[in-house]
């Protein structure tokens, strides 16, 4: 598994607390996401490389660069429907440009003037932006805030496929780690090694909401 893991105790003491967040692992090549699928289009993605078959390019998808938001999201991997969890290395151009794309799934007065101004933005936009509460590892909301973004039309084709770096399907891992979740044994449980994210364009920063904190 091609992730740097590190003890989630260790983590803890040095995550920021509260405010808005982009926690993720990256370096200068790529950011990881993640997303959980039915099998047949799990392993069709890691088999493959690149998002095809069942996979729809006519729906949106959502990606979250926050693990633990994602083991909330789909109750680490015992979901129905999501039992395939894969880490997807992105290119990290592709994650700047959705970024610079984004447009809040709720209306930002501040950012659009007008609700008519923000229903034009996102009737036309391709990439969503939704901020929600982080959460623990056992599903408790924190005040620090998690984001996710949603991808459609001409960008999920790029998503799909050309803006891929790798496709690894992190299951086992999952599972593995859960079980010390489910005996609440933390001091044993091992996550990707997260730290807070901020885009190139200052613009991006602000127009996000992040906040800058010295990491």
């Amino acid at each position: 598994m091609n992730l740097h893991l590190k003890p989630y105790k260790e983590q803890l003491t040095e995550w920021p607390q509260s405010g808005h967040h982009i926690m993720a692992q990256y370096d200068e090549e790529k950011v990881i996401v993640y997303q959980s699928y039915r099998p047949a289009i799990g392993h069709f993605a890691a088999q493959h490389q690149y998002f095809g078959g069942p996979f729809s390019l006519f729906r949106m998808t959502w990606i979250k660069p926050n693990f633990l938001w994602m083991m909330y999201r789909n109750g680490w991997g015992t979901k129905e429907g999501q039992e395939v969890i894969l880490a997807i290395h992105l290119k990290r151009e592709a994650f700047e440009r959705y970024l610079n794309l984004a447009v809040y799934s709720n209306y930002q007065e501040d950012i659009y003037g007008t609700k008519e101004a923000w229903q034009v933005a996102v009737k036309s936009s391709n990439i969503r932006l939704q901020w929600d509460p982080d959460h623990d590892p056992y599903g408790a909301k924190l005040e620090r805030r998690a984001i996710q973004l949603g991808i459609r039309n001409k960008e999920i084709v790029s998503y799909s496929k050309d803006d891929l770096l790798k496709i690894e399907d992190i299951s086992a891992y999952v599972r593995e780690q859960y079980q010390y979740v489910r005996t609440k044994n933390l001091d044993e449980l091992v996550l990707p090694e997260e730290r807070p994210y901020l885009p190139k364009d200052p613009e991006v920063v602000k127009r996000l909401r992040l906040d800058v904190i010295d990491f």
